[in-house]
């Protein structure tokens, strides 16, 4: 694994463990393909059954629908002549989505408990994306696609269907915490 790869990796480790209430986090292309993930896969839901899980199809469903949601805004902001998408935010009863465009057209996607901080959830979401969007080279989306690709079990899955299991150095978000502030701070 490359430098780079190995640091964007920290950095998203650094995401997950530094924001209390994340479930789970994705990196995706501009095309829509999983490039990174925290989510572990689902080997330890036995050990864990009492803490709130991510989307049922891990970090794979997670990537289809930052995705989706990402061409959906942008689809609205050129209809709209709103420029370009920063930011999207969905908060739901049972949980909270966030999308923030990458300069390089990739998306990071959180999926967050319903009680978390967003202006915290926001804020290191921004740092994270000033960040890899420094590293996110084309050379660097194909190693990391490469890799996602090789730990599929399915290699005809099309966006990823493996999670990113092999790497340690990103953990499993934790669950939800008592402060549950409901603010929506700026994050760029």
């Amino acid at each position: 694994m490359s430098r780079e790869a190995r640091n964007l990796h920290w950095l998203l480790a650094n995401l997950v463990e530094e924001v209390p209430g994340l479930l789970s986090v994705a990196v995706v292309s501009s095309d829509g393909l999983l490039l990174l993930s925290s989510d572990p896969g689902r080997a330890e839901e036995a050990a864990t059954a009492d803490r709130p899980q991510g989307p049922r199809g891990s970090s794979a469903d997670l990537a289809t629908i930052v995705s989706g949601l990402g061409s959906l805004t942008l689809g609205a902001a050129k209809l709209m002549d709103g420029g370009g998408v920063k930011q999207t935010m969905v908060a739901m009863s049972e949980g909270s989505l966030f999308v923030m465009s990458i300069s390089d057209g990739s998306l990071l996607g959180v999926h967050a408990t319903p009680d978390c901080d967003m202006s915290v959830v926001a804020y290191h979401m921004a740092l994270f994306v000033g960040r890899a969007g420094h590293v996110l080279t084309p050379e660097l989306r194909s190693e990391l696609r490469q890799s996602v690709e090789a730990l599929s079990p399915d290699p005809e899955a099309g966006s990823g269907s493996g999670s990113v299991e092999e790497t340690p150095e990103v953990p499993r978000p934790r669950g939800p915490q008592e402060s549950g502030s409901r603010t929506v701070g700026s994050a760029q």
